[in-house]
């Protein structure tokens, strides 16, 4: 068995210990620990020449950072998934969020520098986002998202989780960040199957809408009853589904406003698709689910180019949400 690292630390410093203390020794001592040593040298330079000798192993690819998948990636192989690097971005075309761009620009550095941050405690009320509103849960969902947004800050890993108790929580904030406008944030956030088209591609100066998406696709999974919607296998082939509901051609379209590249081998596996209609996705088992209104507007949550989705708050006052503002306005009339 290999010798752990403090072990071997220890015997080399042992072996100091040893070699030091023969300067004390008689000198016929000290030729025999000479001999030794320069047969030890001998032996150690003859080993070494045979090596030398001896062909070298092939270098070893190294492992996969994720499985090619199933399905059209299956046909591809692994090697070439090796291959795949990030999206190529060209100057120009900078993308700015739609709402909130400056805020935190004349803020204090306090407010919005993690380093800074000084953390008073208070009623726990005051830090959670609980407000029962309605309709499939998802009003709240938007209002806490817009709570948020007022904040100026992007949550980037919004999913779903299953609870017995009809309360709603924003959780899990850890990855959460102020936004700057033309900051180049991390493209490695959010869950896969929740993941914007903006962060498989390599678009690091992405906003708010980020949110939006994730919200989307939970959505989208609700009113289809197809969880997750978007079911890649990694994050290559999570682009590879979106395009083959999405479209290719759209795709291109927003790869090239914002003067994005992908990788050869990654725009090899997306390859070509047309955009599916949504009603395609509708059943008879979810079909009192995707009533008009819920279709228009997943289709408004789930654009390629993260500027024509909706913000938070446009997204509150869209017609799915009527019934709730209506009983909400007859409760308060009723008091």
């Amino acid at each position: 068995m290999a010798a752990r690292p403090y072990q071997f630390i220890v015997f080399r410093h042992r072996r100091f210990l040893a070699l030091s203390t023969t300067l004390f020794l008689p000198i016929t001592s000290l030729r025999t620990v000479a001999s030794r040593a320069s047969l030890s040298l001998t032996h150690n330079c003859h080993n070494q020449q045979k090596l030398k000798q001896q062909p070298s192993p092939p270098p070893t690819l190294p492992p996969l950072p994720y499985s090619t998948g199933r399905g059209p990636a299956a046909s591809v192989p692994e090697t070439l998934a090796q291959k795949i690097g990030k999206s190529i971005r060209r100057p120009g075309a900078p993308s700015k969020a739609r709402i909130y761009t400056d805020v935190n620009v004349i803020r204090p550095k306090e407010y919005w520098d993690y380093e800074s941050l000084t953390v008073q405690w208070g009623e726990q009320d005051d830090y959670e986002v609980v407000r029962k509103v309605g309709r499939g849960k998802y009003s709240e969902v938007f209002e806490g998202v817009h709570t948020t947004n007022n904040e100026k800050c992007i949550i980037k890993i919004l999913k779903p989780v299953k609870k017995k108790k009809r309360k709603l929580r924003l959780i899990d904030w850890g990855l959460a960040e102020f936004y700057h406008p033309g900051k180049e944030y991390n493209v490695r956030v959010a869950s896969r199957y929740f993941k914007g088209p903006e962060l498989l591609v390599d678009l690091q100066d992405y906003d708010y809408s980020l949110d939006l998406w994730s919200l989307g696709c939970m959505f989208a999974g609700m009113i289809f009853r197809k969880e997750p919607f978007f079911y890649g296998h990694d994050n290559y082939d999570q682009l590879v589904k979106i395009a083959k509901v999405l479209g290719t051609d759209e795709l291109n379209a927003y790869l090239n406003k914002y003067r994005l590249e992908l990788d050869p081998h990654l725009a090899a596996l997306v390859g070509r698709h047309s955009r599916k209609p949504w009603t395609k996705f509708i059943n008879a088992d979810n079909q009192h689910l995707a009533v008009p209104e819920a279709i228009d507007f997943v289709d408004k949550l789930l654009r390629y180019d993260h500027q024509e989705r909706p913000t938070a708050k446009e997204a509150m006052a869209h017609p799915y949400f009527y019934p709730i503002r209506n009983a909400e306005s007859s409760r308060t009339r009723a008091h």
